[in-house]
């Protein structure tokens, strides 16, 4: 068998320390395995080994080289963090790592798994609509598990321990097929002995095919969400960053996470649902009229769309024209019954978090949180993508509801549509890409603009391929436009065609009025009350 070999100090923070005593026999491992100290915390206590305080492992700001394992190890031999665990549904591997990883007896107070809906109503109660995975039920099980765990302990230990709650409740894949792979989880935790709890939750969806492969996933998830919280609790944007470590971005998806207590009380939630699309954790995000992040399942589910893909930068009365005008064509093709809704699309393509919006380099991204806000006092939902081609979209709405898809967009955005460049990499090309766009029923309503060389001259949707130099494909347009697919815009109004999108934002910025008979009111009064896109007049 192999040992550990004894060495003579250990640098922990900026102190030196010297072990007590030899360390016992164990199987080979290196002491830097463990437990990454924060550059600028310290910790009144740290993983042990045989009386030892483990080092560092740390390239810059980030964690390296720690498997799944590791890191509940190192969550176990901290004698501080102290907790429950209790999953639901297809997420019963978190606690099994801690098991495994040994240590676990003065980790873990509790391990339980309601799987019964009728055991779980008992303990945590009933839900009105009878959906268990959803953020309300994970939030009961958090609240109740978090108050019983504190009521048992002794007053004593309170000082010195972190109490902590770990929970999830998901639906995997079942047998036979059939539904969303997809949960919640979360942490409520002491970060701090005494403190108050503070709390992360996540929503997120399964890409593996098979129910085994997306309960390991959700086992590693899990032990990143409770190591991260625990020792990145002063970098907020690193605990996104460390979500998928060892587990990969083509297994799982983290479409909403909603940070709160006191570390995070000064953290825009706003910015962090946008950290999750620049860091690759999503596809897409949305907000809700109110400004806040929302469940996209639960906004489209069995509801007709309207979408408006623009910069909106700020938006115009040129978007709100569009958007009332197309919403009166979609109300035309509704059964009595229908709900719809319209979502304005923005897409980060360009924007990474190092800054870059539309290819130029800002100083941080509130310009492109300015965009959200205005958007979003017009009293439309607005979703926030990476997406780059329409049909990427189209197949991200399709996810939660089957009904009506419509887009909307300015006739110069359908010329670039129908730019072929736009489709290299794709086997299939163009014809690939407007079959996917066009799958179900999905319409393109075309907005008229005028011609920027002849203000008197009207630009609509029979004129597309006369303003372009790709003929060929003007067979494709016209036959999508006989089946229907791609329809001009009715009932619009004329005094806007004319408005210069382009030139509001210029002339906010430099103290101007008018930008104010450019945009809408609503907008106008939430950018000057907020100060939006560097809007500073007195």
């Amino acid at each position: 068998k192999a040992t550990v070999s004894v060495l003579n100090w250990y640098t922990v923070d900026t102190h030196t320390y010297t072990p007590p005593a030899p360390l016992p026999r164990c199987p080979a491992r290196r002491l830097t395995n463990a437990m990454p100290i924060v550059s600028g915390e310290s910790f009144s206590a740290s993983a042990r080994i045989g009386g030892l305080r483990e080092a560092p492992r740390r390239a810059g700001d980030r964690l390296i080289d720690m498997s799944t394992l590791e890191r509940a190890l190192a969550v176990n031999l901290d004698p501080s963090k102290y907790g429950v665990f209790c999953e639901i549904g297809a997420a019963q591997e978190v606690v099994r790592n801690f098991f495994l990883a040994g240590g676990a007896s003065g980790t873990i107070a509790k391990s339980i798994s309601a799987y019964d809906k009728d055991v779980s109503d008992a303990i945590y109660g009933q839900e009105p609509n009878k959906r268990y995975v959803t953020r309300g039920r994970l939030e009961k099980m958090l609240a109740r598990e978090y108050e019983l765990l504190v009521d048992r302990m002794p007053a004593e230990r309170a000082p010195k321990t972190q109490y902590f709650v770990f929970a999830d409740t998901c639906a995997a894949a079942r047998y036979g097929g059939g539904g969303e792979c997809h949960g919640w989880m979360g942490v409520r935790a002491q970060l701090y002995p005494m403190a108050e709890p503070s709390q992360i939750v996540l929503h997120v969806r399964m890409l593996d095919k098979f129910s085994k492969q997306q309960a390991e996933a959700l086992g590693s998830l899990g032990v990143n969400l409770i190591y991260s919280m625990m020792y990145l609790k002063r970098q907020p944007m690193k605990i996104l960053d460390a979500l998928l470590d060892n587990i990969g971005r083509d297994r799982l998806e983290i479409d909403q996470c909603y940070m709160s207590g006191t570390p995070f009380d000064d953290l825009n939630q706003r910015l962090v649902a946008l950290r999750l699309v620049t860091a690759g954790l999503t596809n897409a995000v949305m907000f809700a009229p109110q400004g806040e992040l929302c469940n996209p399942a639960d906004v489209l589910r069995k509801k007709d769309v309207l979408v408006l893909r623009g910069k909106f930068r700020p938006v115009t009365k040129v978007a709100e024209d569009m958007a009332a005008a197309a919403t009166k064509m979609l109300h035309r093709d509704l059964d009595e019954n229908s709900k719809s809704i319209t979502l304005a699309e923005i897409s980060t393509r360009q924007l990474t978090p190092g800054g870059w919006v539309d290819g130029r380099e800002i100083e941080n991204i509130d310009d492109f949180l300015s965009r959200v806000d205005a958007v979003v006092s017009l009293g439309m939902y607005v979703i926030v993508s990476d997406y780059l081609r329409f049909f990427r979209l189209r197949e991200y709405i399709s996810r939660y509801t089957k009904r009506k898809v419509r887009f909307c967009m300015s006739v110069y955005n359908v010329i670039d549509l129908f730019q072929e460049s736009f489709y290299d990499g794709m086997n299939g090309g163009i014809l690939e890409a407007m079959g996917r766009l066009f799958t179900g029923d999905v319409r393109l309503y075309v907005y008229p603009r005028v011609d920027t060389e002849d203000p008197d001259k009207l630009i609509t949707a029979d004129m597309v391929f006369a303003l372009s130099s790709n003929k060929p494909l003007s067979h494709l347009y016209a036959f999508l436009r006989r089946r229907g697919k791609i329809v001009p815009v009715e009932g619009y109004s004329k005094s806007v065609l004319s408005i210069d999108t382009a030139s509001a934002i210029i002339d906010l910025q430099r103290g101007g009025s008018r930008w104010e008979h450019i945009v809408p009111t609503e907008a106008v009064k939430i950018i000057k009350e907020k100060r939006l896109f560097g809007y500073n007049k007195l």
